[in-house]
């Protein structure tokens, strides 16, 4: 049954993308190429493709909730709430339409930060949070739920302010939004990766002890979605995410992985390199080029490995392979285990920034002499 729900959003976001590319032609909302040095792509290339993944996924997860939830669940406890699902879809409706202002119109970074920054406020109102996170210092967890305080009630349900909690959950779903939206530089990566990461966390909701089948079918819908998608997106693509799409995939990502137990370290080592691309590359900005954090340049790994000689497909499988087996080795090993697995992709990065700015510094030189 949890196949044919990733059959169906497949075959869903299909049908959706090849919609929305020719509304996106008539508007005139297309990222025109050349016009600098981040847009490598040679032919002008309709927008919006991420409200495809959008509705694909809403459209189908509500259709299962109505019909055929409590038969998928049954036996376990549901830890998908109606709350929570008001709460994404809001949220979701909130990137794709700051997301689909910017794409047409072009918004200064402080306008579009408006936009994520109210999904992550609205998730957390409807009562999704970090609550806890496996102990990697010893056994047991670290909680950060002790402290909490109730602020509304309706219809005799509690809402609660839990300040760790709500803080370590606005970062992370930020910190995953901004990784996927900067990494999409290339036809198919963002949406390829999503589809890996989806697949994962539905493994470790269906292979592992911690048995979650309705969290694992919310997984399997969003794979099947970006899947649909992916064969729109994949080199060369005849649509792009958009602004909205790049950061909705990353916001569900996060919000999975917080509603599949707090399974933070899993998601974070699927996006692991682009994470610390995104940390590296705004670094670099600030304390080396002196410049916006926001400003875009080709300091990004994928673009340094077209720059290398890499094909724009070798790029992108590079990135899928890297994701899979970090995102594998998350599912199979237990926290500390992850802390080493994290320690090697930190690593792996520092070497990745250590040879091209070696590389680049030679080339600089030879172009001088």
């Amino acid at each position: 049954m949890e196949l044919l729900f990733f059959l169906i959003s497949f075959f869903v976001a299909v049908i959706l993308t090849f919609l929305i590319r020719k509304l996106a032609l008539k508007l005139k909302i297309i990222d025109v190429s050349g016009i600098d040095e981040r847009k490598i792509h040679k032919e002008s290339t309709p927008l919006l493709g991420g409200l495809a993944i959008f509705l694909s996924f809403f459209i189908v997860l509500f259709i299962v909730r109505l019909f055929w939830w409590p038969a998928c669940v049954s036996g376990t406890v549901d830890k998908v709430l109606d709350k929570y699902l008001i709460g994404l879809f809001i949220a979701g409706a909130f990137l794709m339409v700051g997301g689909i202002l910017d794409d047409k119109y072009c918004l200064s970074p402080k306008k579009q930060i408006i936009w994520p920054i109210l999904a992550c406020l609205i998730v957390i109102i409807s009562g999704i949070g970090v609550k806890y996170i496996n102990n990697p210092f010893g056994s047991g967890y670290l909680h950060f739920d002790k402290i909490k305080f109730e602020i509304a009630r309706f219809s005799n349900t509690p809402y609660y302010f839990i300040p760790w909690s709500d803080i370590i959950t606005f970062i992370w779903l930020m910190l995953l939004m901004y990784s996927t939206k900067l990494l999409d530089g290339l036809d198919g990566l963002v949406s390829g990766i999503t589809v890996i990461g989806a697949l994962i966390i539905a493994g470790f909701c269906f292979l592992t002890p911690f048995f979650q089948p309705d969290v694992g079918i919310m997984s399997l819908i969003l794979a099947g979605a970006s899947l649909g998608f992916l064969c729109f997106n994949w080199h060369p693509a005849k649509i792009f995410l958009g602004e909205g799409g790049s950061l909705f995939v990353g916001f569900m990502l996060g919000i999975l992985a917080i509603i599949s137990g707090s399974k933070v370290a899993t998601a974070f080592l699927i996006l692991g390199l682009a994470i610390i691309d995104l940390i590296s590359v705004v670094m670099q900005r600030i304390f080396i080029d002196h410049k916006s954090p926001f400003k875009g340049d080709q300091k990004h790994f994928h673009f340094r490995l077209l720059k290398f000689g890499l094909s724009h497909r070798l790029v992108v499988i590079l990135y899928w392979l890297i994701a899979v087996i970090f995102g594998l080795n998350a599912l199979i090993f237990k926290t500390k285990g992850k802390i080493i697995i994290l320690v090697v992709l930190i690593l792996l990065s520092l070497g990745f920034t250590t040879f091209f700015s070696f590389k680049e510094k030679k080339i600089c030189q030879k172009t001088l002499k």
